[in-house]
């Protein structure tokens, strides 16, 4: 009954369902319910991404043991009611920009979260306060739409977060691409909603790649707020680097972008 409960959903274009969706099926009790749930999810016919939320796996998904993240992520932030959006180098892989596929999709969140594992697919979260104020995009993939961060928004949280994506090198070599879909008025306007020493390196690593007009507007802003200097590698010393005064960072690290 359950199985085809489940058939019914899928048929109706429903990738994701929780417990509520099946807790009331007719003649069944929530024990039955359960135990039937977890029959399904051993044979792979369901995943379990988040505790009472599930996934219908089809035929094509099951050597994965889920389906791809991009198709279960909006159902899930949906039925957890927080803001969201693919970011980070997933967000630059729908731009056109990532050189390789990211091996984990990355979110921005307005809460901690902790990492997902469904069968082979991973998602980490990564907590930005006011995520609800960055602008994204829509794209559609078979289970809906998703949301992404903009370009100019996945230029500036690629700065913030550069660790998780792969050092300063890897980024460079993103913007080398991601800066022709930068709009310099969108992101002048962006820049007030993130730390200013992620604007400030920003503008050094578009600039050293070649993208100086698309860096005007955040450069006006800098000058208008000459902020404290900012080192490009937060991770390493200051000591002995030179200052790059127009955007007023440190140069304490070589960027060397792979193109």
């Amino acid at each position: 009954m359950l199985a085809n409960h489940i058939q019914e959903l899928a048929a109706k274009g429903r990738s994701c369902f929780v417990f509520d969706d099946v807790a009331t099926l007719k003649d069944a009790s929530p024990f039955a319910i359960k135990a039937a749930l977890h029959r399904l999810h051993k044979k792979g016919e369901i995943a379990m991404p988040y505790r009472g939320f599930y996934v219908i796996v089809p035929p094509e998904y099951r050597a994965s043991g889920c389906i791809p993240a991009e198709q279960f992520i909006p159902d899930l932030m949906d039925h957890l009611g927080e803001s969201y959006y693919a970011g980070l180098l997933s967000a630059a892989e729908y731009h056109d920009a990532a050189h390789q596929r990211p091996q984990v999709f990355q979110v921005i969140a307005a809460k901690n979260r902790r990492p997902i594992e469904c069968g082979k697919i991973r998602v980490n979260f990564f907590f930005r306060k006011n995520a609800a104020a960055i602008p994204t995009a829509s794209i559609n993939t078979p289970a809906g739409i998703l949301k992404i961060s903009t370009p100019e928004a996945t230029a500036l949280d690629l700065i913030g977060y550069v660790s998780q994506c792969g050092g300063l090198d890897n980024v460079a070599t993103i913007l080398t691409e991601l800066a022709e879909k930068i709009d310099p008025a969108r992101l002048r306007e962006l820049a007030v909603l993130s730390p200013i020493a992620w604007v400030q390196r920003l503008g050094y690593l578009m600039e050293s790649v070649g993208a100086h007009e698309k860096a005007a507007g955040i450069a006006e802003y800098v000058r208008e707020r000459q902020p404290v200097r900012t080192p490009l590698a937060p991770a390493l010393s200051i000591k002995g680097a030179k200052t790059e005064r127009h955007w007023r960072v440190f140069i304490n690290t070589k960027v060397e972008p792979d193109v």
